[in-house]
């Protein structure tokens, strides 16, 4: 064997060593407690016995023994093929995270002495974020001397509001925070 195949082969191994996820389960001959209820593959129970006794049937089976519920009294195990079961539970999460809908919050920020069109463009922009079913936060900045007339920001934030119609729905009424106010809307179901 060349350096270099071994090398690979080396790191190969060593990585396969390290469990790939957080929630790994005890497998084998990495469990050590003293008794463990075995079931069966079929679902069967097969009674409370010494892992090497349970290690030995799995054996028999060709298959694993895994430890499911090790916080149980005695700890359960199961007899099992356990890289069919990490495929299954993997193809599960991969399932689960393709039906999850993300939704992000975009920021639509104005100024008190903006323009007309300027405002009509930040509308379309928020109703376009809002169809595609993202929420939308609409800020108003004060600056300097702005901080005395808030009021007039809460009305350009309701006339906002007032525009965008019924393609949103208000979660969070115009409020200050900090140097700014800011309202949320939410996509309408």
């Amino acid at each position: 064997m060349r350096a270099e195949d071994f090398r690979s082969h080396f790191l190969f191994n060593f990585w396969r060593c390290f469990p790939i996820s957080s929630k790994e389960l005890q497998i084998n001959e990495s469990i050590k407690n003293a008794e463990i209820r075995v079931v069966d593959v079929d679902g069967s129970q097969l009674g409370i016995m010494t892992p090497e006794k349970a290690l030995e049937i799995a054996n028999e089976k060709n298959l694993d023994l895994v430890m499911i519920a090790p916080q149980a009294d005695p700890a359960v195990c199961r007899i099992m093929d356990y890289g069919k079961y990490r495929f299954e539970q993997a193809k599960k999460e991969k399932e689960s995270k393709k039906n999850q809908k993300v939704i992000s919050v975009k920021e639509v920020r104005l100024s008190m002495s903006i323009d007309t069109h300027d405002f009509n463009t930040k509308l379309n922009q928020a109703v376009k974020f809002l169809k595609s079913g993202n929420k939308v936060k609409v800020s108003v900045r004060f600056r300097g001397r702005e901080m005395a007339h808030t009021e007039l920001g809460a009305q350009l934030l309701e006339r906002f509001i007032e525009n965008a119609g019924d393609s949103c729905v208000v979660e969070k009424q115009p409020k200050m925070e900090g140097r700014s106010m800011a309202a949320y809307l939410g996509p309408k179901a």
